[in-house]
């Protein structure tokens, strides 16, 4: 991931210098950036879970380049402090996560926002063989939302929805997706191989958990108003919300591109179908216009397919996604050869009705042509080329994205 993890031995000493009294069986991770104003009170809290429970854990602040001396207030309280200079929300956790020692993380914003005093309620889920543990902070999971805790759209509009789309595209259990306090173990983040380094690190830890079908449960939390003082919350309702729904529509290309591409071309399908015999209906007539905004229609759904393919096809082999069993017979069926020999196909008849079409005016002398007729050909004759062509195109790119490569 190309993480740069501090060795400096006044943060933390190397992996083979350690010293370990014990086992340890929970890494508590906290990303921070400029957090001098909660990083203490957070780690208290942590440290006097793990003390009064009897569980051996150690705590990481993993420093995404705080400037507000959050690195010593961590080291004066004993955490463990891990330099991460790649900025981002992601490559913060990835390199605690990455120097983590215990059987299970539980990871937290450290704004104070979240009480680190309920991390036992997330080990003994774990303890009990759950590969994902998943705060909920709205009431619909059991959880509080204290005043002035959450903004009003965040509340009741982005949150709820988002977790909606979570459960109803990935069937992942869950009711709030957003929930940053959450633990898990290290062999499903191994499993998971995270790829986002940015906000989307933890969402995309739950849709894979999900498509992985991993043994996720909930646990229900109470979210506190955010204790910092110095600087606004890093998140940005709209910029992250659109993000937000930008991976998920990533995830699920389905409801991005193909369904809405197969509803066009049946759409376009059915335009032919009552304006190449030239519908008449109660006095509105189906004809030329009919046939150019069906080929339209035709002509976006035909491309919104090979883009939910090629963006399935890209999120497989960059590791966002899980084969799909569906793909591989697909295209074990839908060779690039076989996707050569229909484009020349739909090329040649296409360019047929034009050549017909052209002979037709040609017949005329180059005059004044019957629309009515002549667009019966020339219409059909430009779709069926324009999707050879795309067929083509398409076809060689696919080839080209699904090929084997490190």
């Amino acid at each position: 991931m190309g993480l740069s993890l501090s060795l400096d031995p006044r943060i933390d000493r190397p992996p083979s210098m350690a010293y370990v009294p014990a086992p340890i069986e929970v890494s508590v991770i906290m990303p921070c950036l400029n957090e001098s104003d909660t990083l203490a009170v957070c780690i208290s809290k942590a440290q006097r879970a793990l003390r009064e429970h009897g569980i051996a854990g150690e705590i990481i602040v993993a420093d995404n380049g705080s400037t507000d001396g959050s690195q010593v207030i961590a080291q004066n309280l004993g955490a463990r402090v891990i330099l991460v200079t790649e900025r981002g929300y992601g490559h913060a956790l990835m390199g605690g996560i990455a120097a983590a020692r215990g059987t299970y993380i539980i990871m937290g914003d450290a704004d104070d926002s979240y009480d680190f005093s309920e991390i036992p309620k997330f080990l003994y889920k774990l303890r009990e063989g759950y590969d994902l543990v998943q705060g909920c902070r709205l009431p619909s999971g059991g959880g509080v939302v204290k005043d002035g805790a959450m903004p009003f759209l965040h509340r009741w509009v982005g949150s709820p929805l988002f977790s909606l789309i979570a459960r109803k595209w990935f069937y992942a259990s869950i009711h709030d997706v957003y929930c940053g306090l959450r633990g898990f173990t290290r062999e499903l983040y191994e499993r998971l191989d995270q790829r986002c380094t940015g906000m989307e690190f933890a969402t995309e830890m739950i849709i894979k958990s999900a498509l992985y079908r991993e043994k996720i449960t909930e646990v229900p939390i109470a979210l506190h108003p955010d204790g910092r003082k110095s600087h606004p919350p890093h998140l940005k309702t709209f910029r992250d919300g659109w993000r937000t729904l930008r991976f998920f529509l990533m995830y699920s290309p389905r409801w991005l591109f193909f369904l809405p591409g197969i509803l066009s071309i049946l759409l376009g399908i059915v335009g032919y179908m009552i304006a190449l015999p030239g519908l008449n209906w109660r006095g509105i007539v189906f004809d030329g216009h009919t046939l150019l905004f069906s080929t339209l229609a035709i002509l976006v759904g035909y491309q919104a397919i090979f883009f939910a393919l090629f963006t399935k096809v890209f999120a497989i082999t960059e590791g966002l996604l899980p084969a799909d069993p569906r793909l591989e017979r697909f295209f074990a069926i839908a060779t690039l050869e076989k996707g050569l020999v229909l484009a020349v196909g739909a090329i040649i008849v296409g360019g047929g009705l034009l050549l017909t079409a052209i002979h037709q005016w040609h017949l005329v002398s180059l005059g004044p042509l019957d629309y009515a007729t002549t667009l019966r050909l020339v219409v059909p004759g430009v779709t069926l080329t324009a999707l050879g062509v795309q067929t083509l195109l398409s076809s060689f790119f696919m080839s080209i994205l699904s090929m084997r490569r490190r």
